[in-house]
């Protein structure tokens, strides 16, 4: 398929899917950088697969929040925890 037709089987596979919203080569790209994001692929991995100069341009791709994204825990706050569940067994013994 060449680069200049490429838009208009896009376009007709996307109504064939019976797909509502827009969809363009660009929401692809998004997609594919996202997910990436999401399974844990370093961002400049991603900027490598996507052909950027600057991970500035990989970053935009990439501005979705991860659902699948632990929640960071300082070391200090993990201490504290530590003491509250080990407080809490001596307690049920």
């Amino acid at each position: 398929m060449h680069a200049s037709t490429f838009p208009t089987h896009l376009r007709r596979a996307v109504e064939r899917a019976g797909i509502l919203k827009h969809v363009t080569s660009h929401t692809f790209r998004h997609c594919f950088a996202t997910h990436l994001l999401w399974s844990g692929t370093d961002i400049r991995q991603i900027q490598q697969l996507l052909g950027h100069s600057d991970v500035k341009t990989t970053e935009i791709y990439t501005h979705v929040r991860n659902p699948n994204e632990a929640k960071v825990v300082s070391p200090l706050d993990r201490l504290v925890q530590d003491e509250e569940v080990a407080v809490g067994c001596a307690r049920a013994d």
